[in-house]
């Protein structure tokens, strides 16, 4: 397949693929969560479920216990360094902001080039790190399934392959641009079936258990 017929596939049924299963497969999601059957808490409450409860268990989850901080903090902060990038890199470059015009309507300041080579370089580093800890952990090597580490593949791949075409490495640009598109499509599309889906439900996770501890009267 030559670089433009794969451009042209990735900026057409590519992308409209990859979006189409990417907001099925949410609302898929979200409607499987929302509509379980809940056992009935019969325990009298102590309180009122409130959100802000639910708000401070969002927040306050994101940060490790100091019980648990002296053990983990190190790879929290790797953690960090990987999504803080990845966002920089997803909203901060301006060919990106302007396909989230197109699709939705906003659009914000892109940053420079060299900001972005740097915030993907960045997280690519931390998800390479992360990798390793997880295949040199036995606890981590064990629990870890093929969802572990085709997820940490989708979103790894479109970092390096951004940059080489950001930087016209790796022969024909319109190939390698073309190739980094179908990566991102393939983030897209495996975002509501994978772990991935972390991004969007931790929110519903923490809130859930924000409120589940406000009724109990249980400390947040």
């Amino acid at each position: 397949m030559g670089g433009g017929t794969l451009l042209d596939f990735a900026r057409g049924p590519g992308m409209e693929w990859a979006l189409a299963i990417l907001v099925f497969g949410i609302v898929w999601r979200l409607v499987g969560i929302f509509t379980l059957k809940r056992p009935k808490d019969l325990a009298e409450p102590r309180a009122g479920a409130s959100a802000i409860g639910a708000m401070w268990v969002i927040i306050s989850r994101t940060w490790p216990h100091k019980e648990f901080r002296e053990r983990v903090l190190h790879w929290e902060v790797v953690s960090y360094l990987f999504h803080g990038g990845y966002a920089v890199a997803i909203l901060g470059y301006a060919p990106h902001i302007l396909l989230i015009r197109a699709l939705i309507g906003i659009s914000w300041p892109g940053l420079p080039g060299g900001v972005i080579a740097f915030a993907a370089g960045i997280s690519g580093v931390a998800l390479i790190a992360l990798l390793m800890h997880r295949l040199n952990s036995p606890v981590l090597r064990k629990i870890s399934n093929f969802d572990d580490y085709f997820s940490w593949l989708v979103a790894f791949m479109p970092l390096p392959t951004g940059l080489m075409a950001y930087y016209h490495l790796g022969g024909n640009y319109e190939w390698m641009l073309g190739f980094h598109m179908l990566t991102g499509e393939i983030l897209l599309a495996w975002l509501p079936f994978g772990k991935i889906m972390h991004t969007i439900l931790f929110a519903f996770s923490r809130g859930t258990t924000g409120l589940a501890y406000s009724r109990k009267g249980a400390p947040l």
